[in-house]
């Protein structure tokens, strides 16, 4: 068997082996120190100019109340393609999830790994012409944008009372989608650069596997940013956490008394 994650504790370990067994797919993640976004694109051979633009936008309560429930909530306006959303429960236990939810091809189970950490999470899905600018406009409400099946998803996870028209936006952010195919790497690799509002940035580097390929994939994965001279051992910070808590505050700030 291939190197498994680095850091991970016995107990991790035999948690992330029982999930893998349970789960639809693995989506392995590394986020780069800031200020070494334009090193490290360089050194992939990455060209920003074929890189997609999107804006992604979460809804949530000033005070993260659906965060601190394990729920996420997320909007994507694309610049090719069809808008979409996810409602999205975490930290879940696959064995406890309906098996009348698994069956469904909208929704989904999997394990996002980083070094020395993993989480499984459970997403309900929905595409379509959803028309997410009118929404962040005012001129739509919030729950237009999400299915029936997201919609009773939203229900049986948020904390009780809370409605999907109540939620704040949390957004937009702007960011830079490019995927392809390193020539001396043998899986499809995504970057994504998240532009924040203050002028911070993070840049996400990615992969899927299926899950049997997981352990597989984290030593090629680890070999090939290696030679890249790319760090694999550094602190992450995880996109959708530095966006919840940037819009948080900004949101606090602008209720509170001039």
């Amino acid at each position: 068997m291939p190197v498994p994650p680095p850091s991970l504790t016995s107990d991790q370990l035999v948690e992330l082996l029982g999930l893998l067994k349970k789960v639809d797919s693995v989506e392995l993640k590394l986020t780069v120190p800031a200020g070494a976004g334009r090193r490290i694109m360089d050194s992939l051979g990455i060209d920003p100019l074929e890189a997609q633009i999107r804006q992604v936008v979460f809804f949530d309560t000033p005070d993260l109340t659906l965060d601190k429930a394990g729920v996420v909530v997320r909007a994507r306006r694309l610049q090719v393609g069809l808008d979409d959303t996810t409602v999205k429960l975490r930290p879940v236990e696959p064995d406890n999830l309906p098996a009348e939810l698994r069956k469904n091809p909208s929704f989904g189970v999997e394990v996002d790994a980083i070094p020395g950490g993993f989480v499984c999470s459970g997403s309900m899905k929905s595409e379509g012409p959803l028309d997410v600018r009118s929404v962040l406009h005012g001129d739509k409400p919030l729950k237009k944008l999400f299915s029936k099946e997201q919609r009773q998803f939203f229900a049986e996870h948020a904390p009780e009372g809370m409605d999907l028209n109540d939620l704040s936006i949390l957004g937009p952010i702007n960011v830079f989608k490019l995927k392809w195919k390193p020539v001396d790497f043998p899986r499809k690799v995504v970057g994504e650069l998240w532009n924040y509002p203050d002028g911070s940035r993070i840049l996400e580097l990615s992969t899927k596997c299926v899950p049997t390929d997981a352990f597989q994939a984290a030593a090629e994965s680890r070999a090939f940013l290696s030679s890249k001279g790319i760090e694999t051992g550094g602190e992450q910070t995880t996109k959708t956490r530095t966006a919840l808590e940037f819009f948080a505050n900004e949101l606090k700030s602008q209720a509170q008394p001039a």
